[in-house]
């Protein structure tokens, strides 16, 4: 049926699509977080953006017939969003995709490829019926823009409250049935009645489908995966929420021995163990506590132990809890009192309350105090101060070496969190610091570089000498002192390291002849880059390593991103020893997926665009300034959002958080924004209501990188709710100014040359798919502060460019 000029277009139902595209978008980050790694998150957002600049290609070619027949096809394309967004992602999970082969299995790279385009294909349902509504109604082009970008805000929000109830799983379906819902209201306005039962009918079938055909099939390379390999392991116990999916495992029959790092004189061995997962991967382990701390003698024999034996019957705050043993190693090592900080709750109720009894129920021990929260915010808000702080070693090693955290950003391990946990020290207090030891060093290292860092930061003159560092044979621990250390205190590090095989790495005054004595190495390797790390050849010794060992900063937090592109060709040769295992494989993958992004999205937006504009006389007048434009507002807003999706990690605490309430606010006020701008495109002030805008988004974007940081420490301690809304505040302005550009220069292409409206929707949304992986390379290598800034640029091209000039 053809839209009639009196059609209004249907509002309704486009918010509930926008709304269960973006739920969709942040649903999948969760189920790629479990089934395979954290780096896929971005991946997810290019995806989505591929999906609508697809749409906007395909709705350019076929407008004539899709026009003709626009409530039929806008409910087909909402319904048909529905069936593939369980479909696509019950493929993608079974395509057997492993990060860790993907530089010498070239089948990796395909199954990148297939896993990419299943996904696509919802999202492309989802905008071709969005698209389609631009294309009909250029008069309501405004009011569209606001119920497509107010129904996704909503749909972010929506999906975290789905996560705090149910299973992701359990949410992807109610997602896929939202999406069936919306081509039902599309129809019910066209009064088909039989369509609505239709859509209805299969909504109902993918609600009551049974569990088996959804469940989760997590990568078989993941730790828990592994573990439940080993006859008579099993799972005991599983809970989720949006900060993880968390498995308890118990093995009666080859029993958990899980001591990172032990010594290998140690006389005892751990206690009966459970292991916990989170997201099948980040062991750590709930020990057997009965009241006796004789069991409990081997955590005396990790390098974790080492500050118990420089301070006597400290006060310790320990960030990072998990299942409980490193408050026992805590109390079991004489001190006085453990505040326990551990930013999921699942955690803390599964060791004890789930499994008290055999736990021993180590929140509640005498002396401990639990906090539930965010390990910045907590010290952030806390005027106490300690004799140590101890920041608890809870990723996995495989996924560690692998480098499978490359791309994830840590707030931990940075300059700031370093200078912050030291004010927080009493004089002659440590904070101790505990790391896997790869080869060739790079985790120490770093550490290393980033302490000498956070020292001078803080004044000190000769961070040499408030340096402590020791290994094992798999962890080693750094200590960093509130003063120097003493020479008692040195004598305490040598003993201790004699006694359990311990290699020292430096301590003040330390000579080569001390290190690799125990677990030996070609060369003292570790000791060589701490003395050349507190050398003035630091900065020469950290250029020409063969791994990225800058300190990490709040702008650059990516401590466990170690790849350099020139040692690429000298670990490829290497390729026949074993020498890929050196290689972090976060880093290919999102590298993998910018490529990907840029073919597909030519492949599917740009070529065929560029066909129709050939084929079509008179279209392509203007194209070129039209693309020009949409170009750089695609890159400059994902670029934005981007960046803050990632600063805002660490004042929400969670990826998953960040990414619901900033994209949810951003949507939301751009939406405001957008509906907004109506007025002044019916008050023909468009170009100089985009360059106000322009220069607004550029005053705001550079103020913000300078006021977040100090905002974030004095904010970062409050309740998460007040969080949530302060973020939302602070987003509002900024997100409202951005939201202008766009709709009022696509009114005006809508106005001067209709057939190029779906051309500006394609090349906006290519350039989107490209900037939502691009950024977060920028990010790794220049710091969010570039990224904002090449935003920035990009906005001010924009103004300068606008639609018919």
């Amino acid at each position: 049926m053809a839209v009639s000029r009196s059609a209004q277009p249907p509002y309704p139902a486009i918010a509930l699509l926008s709304a269960a595209a973006l739920g969709y978008e942040i649903l999948l980050m969760r189920l790629f977080s479990i089934i395979q790694w954290h780096h896929f998150a971005y991946m997810m957002i290019s995806v989505a953006l591929l999906g609508y600049g697809a749409a906007g290609a395909v709705v350019t070619l076929a407008q004539h017939r899709l026009r003709a027949r626009f409530a039929g096809a806008f409910a087909g394309a909402a319904g048909l969003f529905g069936i593939t967004a369980l479909l696509a992602f019950l493929a993608a999970q079974h395509v057997g995709f492993n990060a860790l082969e993907i530089l010498w299995d070239s089948r990796q790279l395909a199954r990148l490829a297939l896993i990419y385009a299943l996904l696509i294909a919802p999202f492309f349902c989802a905008a071709t019926a969005i698209c389609l509504s631009f294309t009909c109604f250029p008069a309501h082009i405004p009011r569209l823009y606001a119920a497509d970008i107010t129904g996704a805000a909503a749909g972010g929000l929506g999906s975290v409250a789905l996560l705090l109830a149910l299973r992701p799983e359990i949410a992807l379906r109610l997602v896929a049935a939202a999406g069936l819902a919306a081509g039902a209201v599309a129809v019910w306005r066209s009064g088909s009645r039989r369509s609505v039962a239709g859509f209805t009918l299969a909504a109902v079938v993918i609600l009551a489908l049974p569990a088996s055909w959804t469940a989760l099939q997590s990568s078989p390379y993941k730790e828990l995966a592994q573990t439940l390999q080993v006859t008579g392991a099993r799972v005991v116990a599983e809970t989720s929420s949006p900060l993880g999916v968390v498995t308890v495992v118990e093995s009666p029959t080859v029993p958990f021995r899980h001591a990172p790092g032990l010594s290998l004189l140690a006389s005892a061995e751990p206690p009966p163990q459970l292991a916990l997962f989170t997201d099948g991967d980040g062991l750590t382990t709930i020990n057997r506590f009965d009241g006796r701390w004789e069991p409990l003698a081997y955590l005396d024999f990790l390098t974790s132990a080492l500050p118990y034996h420089l301070l006597q019957r400290p006060e310790v705050l320990i960030l990072g809890t998990g299942g409980g043993t490193d408050i026992l190693q805590a109390l079991a090592l004489g001190a006085r009192t453990v505040d326990a900080v551990e930013l999921n709750p699942q955690v803390v109720a599964l060791a004890q309350e789930r499994f008290g009894a055999f736990s021993g129920r180590p929140y509640s021990l005498p002396g401990v105090r639990l906090h539930v929260g965010e390990a910045r915010g907590f010290v952030a808000a806390s005027a106490a101060r300690f004799d140590l702080i101890q920041v608890a070693l809870l990723d996995a090693f495989s996924a560690a070496a692998a480098g499978l955290h490359g791309l994830a950003e840590s707030y931990l391990y940075t300059v700031e969190a370093l200078r912050a946990d030291l004010d927080h020290l009493r004089p002659g207090g440590l904070l101790a610091i505990t790391r896997w030891v790869t080869l060739p060093p790079r985790d120490a290292l770093k550490l290393f570089a980033t302490a000498v860092a956070a020292l001078e930061a803080g004044g000190e003159t000769d961070p040499g000498t408030r340096l402590a560092m020791i290994r094992g044979w798999k962890t080693a621990t750094l200590l960093v002192k509130n003063g120097p250390f003493t020479p008692a205190e040195i004598v305490a590090v040598q003993s201790f390291c004699a006694a359990r095989a311990f290699d020292p790495v430096w301590y003040p005054g330390m000579t080569p002849d001390a290190a690799n004595r125990y677990n030996i190495l070609d060369r003292p390797y570790f000791y060589e880059g701490a003395a050349a790390l507190l050398s003035d050849r630091r900065v020469d010794f950290v250029d020409r390593y063969k791994f990225a060992i800058a300190p990490a900063t709040d702008d650059r937090p990516y401590f466990f991103h170690f790849f350099r592109w020139n040692t690429l060709p000298e670990i490829l040769t290497l390729k026949d020893r074993g020498g890929l295992s050196l290689l972090e494989w976060g880093y290919p993958v999102v590298i993998a997926t910018l490529a990907q992004a840029v073919a597909f999205g030519f492949v599917l937006t740009i070529l065929p665009l560029w066909l129709f504009l050939r084929r079509e006389p008179g279209t392509g007048q203007g194209a070129g300034g039209v693309a020009l434009y949409f170009t750089a507002l695609g890159l400059a807003f994902m670029f934005l959002e981007i960046a803050f999706i990632q600063k805002f990690i660490l004042f929400l605490s969670h990826p998953v958080y960040a990414v619901a309430v900033v994209l949810t606010a951003f949507l939301l006020f751009a939406g405001l924004g957008s509906r907004v701008a109506e007025r002044f495109q019916a008050a023909g002030r468009s170009r100089r209501m985009v360059r106000l805008a322009a220069a607004v988004i550029a005053g705001l974007a550079l103020l913000y990188m300078l006021a977040l940081p100090p905002i974030f420490r004095e904010w970062m301690g409050l309740a998460d709710g007040v969080k949530i809304g302060l973020a939302a505040l602070l987003i509002a302005p900024l997100a409202f100014a951005m939201g202008m550009p766009f709709p009022l220069g696509l009114a005006v292409v809508a106005a001067r040359t209709p057939g190029l409206t779906p051309w500006a929707w394609a090349v906006n949304g290519f350039a989107s798919v490209v900037a939502a992986v691009l950024a977060t390379v920028l990010a790794i290598h220049g710091g969010f502060t570039v990224v904002v800034i090449v935003a920035v640029v990009l906005y001010l091209t924009a103004a300068v460019r606008f639609p018919g000039e």
